[in-house]
């Protein structure tokens, strides 16, 4: 079946690169959620774990549940707010606040200009005085920005609204709180690092999204996908491949299949005059099945990509949805 590597060593010099930026590995909080974004959720909490990470971020209690001993702390990005030692869950609407279960650990998420999740700036007394009636634990009070990734004042925008929300915050006595707002743009863009937090998702895992122009640190892809043949066919001038018979080969070639496909998270919308071309530089042949794929080659073993940014630019998407397509079935081995 095809597999996935996991280079550690990448892995650990992309955290390197964020730690220069915070200048402790105790203000790195790992985002795991969706799977580490396709690298395994709990293969890669033992690799932040082992490098020192104590703090890491999923999406729910489920995944919290399956990492829990690797971390201290664990942010809950949405689901039902119950009491738990290790976890804190995110408020994301005032509603959350008289639904959350009383002595429950919460952080709160403020909108600062994304219009995604959270309560509203002018929201916030009412919001901390329900968590302070409902016997809420707030330890945190956070925001995402919308164009860390963007050359655009947006950025420093939300940055400053965000700094009102902190001293509002601390106005209404709130002083034990962690207050965080950076992500992996934000923490890649700026030298100026001066919160209690950063959460690193995708540069973790070695993609830096900014535009050219930007003077940030050379990070390194931790993940590769590799398939497995099959098996092997001569084809004569003329004969056609796969489904529909798409393509037609203009020589007489050697062919194999290989185990990867549409079920294994790889994209079958590929266009048969464009194909998709792999990294050891062959193109696909026709059509994607939902287990298998077809090359002109008789090599063992292929990699299909080690750099999803590549991969991205030939599919017209984003490097986040190539990676955290590909099925949690797939064995996933650490180089």
């Amino acid at each position: 079946m095809a597999f996935i590597q996991i280079n550690k060593q990448h892995f650990y010099h992309n955290l390197n690169q964020i730690a220069l930026q915070t200048g402790s590995v105790k203000k790195i909080a790992i985002v795991l959620k969706d799977n580490a974004y396709g690298h395994g959720l709990e293969l890669i909490a033992k690799l932040a774990s082992e490098y020192g990470i104590t703090q890491a971020v999923v999406r729910t209690t489920s995944e919290a549940e399956k990492i829990e001993a690797c971390f201290s702390h664990i942010l809950i990005l949405g689901d039902s707010i119950i009491k738990h030692d290790k976890y804190a869950y995110t408020i994301n609407m005032l509603a959350d606040i008289t639904q959350a279960q009383s002595g429950s650990k919460v952080e709160l998420k403020v909108d600062t200009g994304m219009h995604r999740n959270g309560i509203a700036i002018d929201e916030l007394d009412e919001a901390l005085a329900l968590i302070k009636k409902q016997k809420l634990e707030l330890i945190g009070v956070m925001t995402h920005y919308r164009s860390a990734d963007v050359l655009s004042s947006e950025f420093f925008w939300q940055q400053k609204n965000f700094e009102s929300v902190k001293k509002r915050v601390k106005e209404l006595g709130f002083i034990e709180v962690c207050f965080h707002s950076y992500n992996s743009a934000a923490i890649l863009r700026n030298n100026n690092f001066d919160e209690d937090l950063v959460r690193v998702g995708i540069g973790a895992y070695g993609y830096n999204e900014l535009p050219s122009m930007f003077d940030t640190k050379s990070l390194k892809p931790v993940l590769s996908l590799h398939a497995n043949k099959i098996s092997t066919r001569r084809l004569k001038v003329g004969e056609r491949i796969g489904y529909g018979g798409d393509y037609i080969a203009s020589k007489d070639m050697t062919v194999s299949t290989y185990d990867l496909g549409y079920g294994d998270g790889w994209f079958r919308a590929q266009h048969s005059n464009q194909p998709y071309i792999i990294a050891e530089e062959l193109p696909i042949l026709g059509r994607v099945s939902m287990d298998f794929i077809s090359l002109e080659s008789e090599i063992e073993e292929v990699c299909i990509f080690n750099d999803a940014q590549n991969v991205a630019k030939q599919l017209g998407t984003i490097s986040y949805e190539i990676i955290t397509n590909l099925s949690n079935n797939i064995k996933r081995v650490i180089i």
